[in-house]
């Protein structure tokens, strides 16, 4: 599910934020702030947020009988 509605806040999504550079944030409300933090003025924005990477299949269990009709 890409848009939860549980989501930690963070500043690294946060609307209102904008990324200086990788390990800094610019809030109008609390200044130059970490990616993690995270202030009552939060506001979601989804495109700011990168989901994880879904997990990869585990192939090495199957035998080739697994793939015959």
């Amino acid at each position: 599910m890409l848009f939860q509605k549980n989501i930690e806040p963070r500043c690294s999504y946060c609307a209102r934020g904008a990324q200086l550079d990788p390990d800094s944030i610019l809030c109008p409300k609390r200044g130059v702030v970490s990616p993690g933090g995270s202030c009552r003025a939060f506001r979601y924005d989804p495109l700011k947020r990168i989901p994880a990477a879904p997990a990869t299949p585990d192939f090495s269990r199957l035998k080739d009988e697994d793939f015959r009709l």
